[in-house]
């Protein structure tokens, strides 16, 4: 799906509003102001909780800057998660990010500054300074799920220093226009106020598609005391959209000849998302070696979606088609307080964590069936047509399930800098409790799980900025799944999966706007459920393994050029199983080889250049492994002119070439299509 990329309002660098910046485990605070920053950060905070060099992480993290996500007009995640090698793209049944993660699905390893984020629906960056990617187990951190890895993405803030104003525009060559603004208030002695919004209008070149979107959040920060601040943030996301499912399969491939046919009823085919984010964070120094910091996060997300989707089963005449609607009302309540200790005993140097995170949850949901022919069928065969021809339906109830989640989070941390050596190790302790009630079944279903996830590293230092780490990690998901949804008699009697990850790889930074990286690692699933086929009973024999390796260079190697380049290897596949035909099976949308490219090269103070590739090699739709979305190759490019000190213009082209390509799919009849060559010109203005 393609849809309008704003130009963020201002580029950005980072500043604190506050004295002792190195006592926040969150990233650095924002200010607003006209000039680059960078490609690279060094700060690796999130992987830690704790104020951590990038470099002395012992995991591969990926992250793009706010300079980054400008130069490609990149303003949702979706489009961002593009470009970091490593994570393959879900369709999300054209509704929702959804990723693989070194091979490992996910709806819900979203996080906001560390917060959970975990609800079904497509995420905006309007008011995001930076997007990270943790890759490989990260349960100490942040809990269930993040098996293959965890998305995090840095607020911005409203700092202190300086007014600053901003607007935005951009129309596109499928006609899709966005405006944004953005503006920083100094309120006053400690006091500082931001607000941010967008209004977007999305098209591509496929058939019947539009929707728009509206973002707007405000934030306050406020110093209270010399070692005291407070910040504030509310966020307000409302999307709507055409669902689109795209095209189904036919002899093992993407259905050739409709890349514009939409599979759908233009009228029923519809998502209508409204979110509520409001967050607190508090941190206070006690002295210069120990500090506090406590967050606490409410959010309710209210979803509709509805569609008519494509099956299997297409011939060269006809197609078949199935439908439901979907409805989602959310609330999640989080709290998490964090000590952190830095200090020194003789020759060591210790940086402890000590944490504890509450949440709750509740889910309402309901799910109706499409059921044609007077309500006979489930699904109907129709004519392969350009415009599809939808018969006449009515809706069945199929599900409808309430859930409550309370979840309780204990964890501990040491960094131990012993001088050319560093250990880190930590343990966290998780009570997963979910009651649930399937309404439709009448079966009220209950689990209790218990976790303790231990992570380990070592990080040899032989000078300042070269880092060689060896890790070992877990994590856990229960058997309700990314979405905790409504256990049922058999999910009840299930033990959590489990991940393991083991990595070695190198940190390199030269200088202090460039680094190099190079990982090894191999991440084990266990504990996955598989039927057996003689008696259809389920157990927790299955087993799957990601091997691979992944090199990024980012930053600046010479003065005027601006690069993020990555390469990724994985081998994924099931190694064990209840079922021996599953052994050797390829995990499903893992491409072998993955290459994400970016440059920006700076001719003059006003004139720039930008060029991107993006390249991903055969991958099956399913683990059923019937059916491949073929290599691909994706060019972009891109024109920078400072036409005055306030007023910048840009023109981005997505796909130069024209490929033909198709980069994602929900199973193996809901293929996307990737757009064809879109040009898209944006103005920005800061006074």
């Amino acid at each position: 799906m393609s849809s309008v990329a704003i130009l963020p309002v201002a580029a950005l660098a980072e500043e604190t509003p506050a004295p002792a910046p190195q006592r926040d485990y969150l990233p650095g605070n924002i200010v607003v102001t006209g000039e680059r920053d960078s490609y690279t950060t060094d700060d690796g905070s999130t992987g830690t909780r704790t104020p951590t060099p990038i470099i002395d992480v012992p995991q591969a993290v990926t992250v793009i800057t706010s300079d980054q996500l400008e130069d490609q007009g990149i303003t949702t995640l979706n489009d961002a998660l593009r470009f970091i090698p490593g994570v393959s793209m879900e369709t999300g049944e054209g509704h929702r990010d959804e990723v693989f993660i070194r091979g490992q699905e996910t709806t819900a390893d979203f996080y906001l500054d560390g917060l959970r984020d975990d609800a079904e629906y497509y995420r905006s960056l309007y008011n995001v300074e930076r997007v990270e990617v943790l890759k490989g187990a990260n349960a100490l951190i942040f809990g269930r799920g993040a098996g293959g890895g965890a998305i995090n993405r840095v607020s911005r803030v409203a700092i202190f220093d300086m007014p600053q104003y901003s607007l935005g525009a951009q129309v596109d060559s499928f006609g899709a226009f966005a405006l944004t603004g953005d503006a920083n208030l100094p309120a006053g002695e400690g006091v500082a106020l931001r607000v941010m919004g967008t209004y977007e209008e999305f098209n591509n070149d496929r058939d019947f598609y539009d929707g728009r979107f509206i973002g707007f959040t405000p934030t306050v920060s406020a110093q209270l005391g010399e070692d005291t601040r407070l910040f504030l943030t509310y966020t307000y996301d409302d999307d709507q959209r055409v669902v689109d499912r795209g095209l189904p399969s036919f002899n093992g491939g993407p259905l050739r000849g409709f890349d514009q046919t939409f599979f759908g009823d233009r009228d029923y085919n519809r998502s209508d998302v409204e979110v509520h984010i409001g967050r607190a964070r508090l941190e206070h120094d006690f002295n210069e070696s120990w500090s506090l910091n406590a967050s606490l996060q409410f959010a309710d997300y209210d979803k509709f979606y509805s569609n008519i989707v494509p099956g299997g089963g297409t011939t060269a005449t006809t197609v078949r088609l199935s439908g439901y609607e979907s409805g989602t009302d959310r609330q999640n309540l989080i709290g998490m307080v964090n000590l952190v200790g830095q200090f020194d005993t003789g020759d060591l140097s210790h940086t402890l964590l000590v944490g504890a995170e509450a949440s709750s949850s509740d889910t309402d949901a309901v799910r109706n069936q499409a059921r044609f022919n007077n309500g006979a069928d489930t699904s109907v065969t129709v004519d392969l047509e350009d415009v599809i021809s939808v018969p006449a339906f009515t809706l069945a109830p199929q599900r409808a399930s309430t859930s409550d989640l309370s979840t309780l989070s204990l964890y501990a941390q040491e960094q131990l800098d012993i001088g050319i050596l560093q250990l880190v190790a930590g343990v966290r302790y998780d009570r997963f409790d979910l009651e649930s009630t399937d309404i439709i079944a009448s079966f009220d279903g209950t689990r209790v799980d218990e976790e303790v996830s231990p992570r380990f590293g070592v990080i040899l230092k032989p000078q300042e900025d070269l880092s060689i780490y060896a890790s070992y990690a877990e994590s856990f998901l229960p058997s309700s799944g990314n979405q905790f949804t409504v256990l049922s008699q058999q999910s009840q009697a299930l033990e959590p999966e489990s991940f393991e990850n083991l990595e070695l790889g190198v940190k390199y930074a030269p200088h202090h706007n460039l680094l190099l990286t190079a990982a090894l690692f191999r991440l084990t699933r266990s504990n996955t459920p598989s039927v057996d086929p003689v008696t259809n009973l389920t157990t927790l024999v299955g087993e799957s393994t990601v091997e691979g390796f992944e090199v990024g260079l980012v930053g600046e190697p010479v003065d005027g050029l601006s690069v993020s380049l990555g390469y990724t290897y994985l081998d994924a596949e099931i190694t064990d199983s209840a079922d021996a035909t599953d052994l050797g099976t390829q995990l499903q949308q893992v491409p072998e080889h993955q290459i994400a490219a970016w440059a920006r090269y700076d001719l003059t103070d006003r004139l720039g250049f930008g060029a991107g590739l993006v390249h991903q090699s055969d991958q099956f739709a399913s683990n059923s492994n019937n059916v491949v979305l073929p290599s691909y190759t994706r060019v972009d490019a891109a024109v920078f002119f400072e036409a005055t000190d306030t007023l910048s213009l840009q023109l981005n082209v997505e796909n130069l070439l024209d490929e033909d390509y198709y980069p994602s799919a929900h199973g193996d009849n809901n293929i996307q299509p990737g757009a064809p060559l879109n040009a898209s010109l944006g103005a920005r203005l800061r006074f």
